[in-house]
């Protein structure tokens, strides 16, 4: 991809947030956003950083994380093409108070906090849209909690696999391929679990025919069969 070509207002155009803005608007913005290439393994921020901006994924994975006194690390969000992160701080002036991180090669974008702040004290219904994609990020967080307090490991493995589909009540039976975007340790420590454990319960699912390990392809035979399941 040739950065000097890429249309930052036109790609602006096609996020949730910033998709009912006017052309001028969109040029406003794109004043206050840089593009950022980077390789595998490098951090986009760290924790302490002064927050001066929010970021968005145009390409690639990104994780979000946070390390404890013993070197252990937790990740706290899975953020990928399309999807933005580090929005609440920005209003905040607080410093980063998790870790970045690229898990594969990523272009991102940097929205700079003034261009915001400046489009949201002239443009009323943007500063709406931002506190709509602050709220849904809000209720995200408080379904993991949720999740991981209520849930047990399959439960959440199941959830993770079947996505949105566990959310809309009574589920279609359907064959999907689920590709697992980043690694199975990553996507265990979003989980809060151990990746022996999250090996154990794909394992555990595969042996009961509900699903199909190819690497990182999970074929899912019968989208309800495995919703319903019961561990012994």
């Amino acid at each position: 991809m040739n950065l000097d070509q890429f249309n930052i207002p036109r790609y602006l155009a096609t996020l949730p947030l910033f998709s009912h803005l006017e052309p001028a608007e969109l040029v406003r913005l794109a004043v206050g956003c840089t593009l950022r290439r980077l390789e595998r393994g490098k951090p986009v921020f760290r924790q302490g950083d002064p927050c001066e901006e929010f970021h968005v994924v145009i390409v690639g994975q990104v994780k979000l994380f946070v390390l404890s006194p013993s070197g252990a690390e937790k990740v706290i969000e899975l953020c990928g093409p399309g999807q933005t992160f580090a929005e609440a701080l920005m209003f905040t002036d607080m410093h980063y108070i998790v870790s970045s991180q690229t898990l594969s090669d990523a272009l991102l974008m940097r929205i700079d906090k003034k261009v915001v702040l400046d489009e949201i004290t002239n443009n009323p219904s943007f500063a709406l849209r931002m506190l709509a994609g602050l709220s849904r990020r809000l209720h995200g967080l408080i379904k993991d909690v949720e999740n991981y307090t209520l849930h047990s490991g399959v439960q959440r493995v199941i959830g993770y696999l079947l996505g949105d589909r566990i959310n809309e009540g009574e589920i279609a039976s359907e064959s999907i391929t689920v590709s697992l975007p980043v690694s199975k340790a990553s996507i265990a420590s979003r989980l809060s679990l151990t990746p022996e454990y999250f090996s154990r319960v794909l394992n555990e699912l595969e042996t009961a025919g509900l699903i199909h390990v190819d690497k990182r392809d999970i074929h899912i035979p019968d989208t309800a069969r495995l919703a319903n399941y019961q561990p012994r």
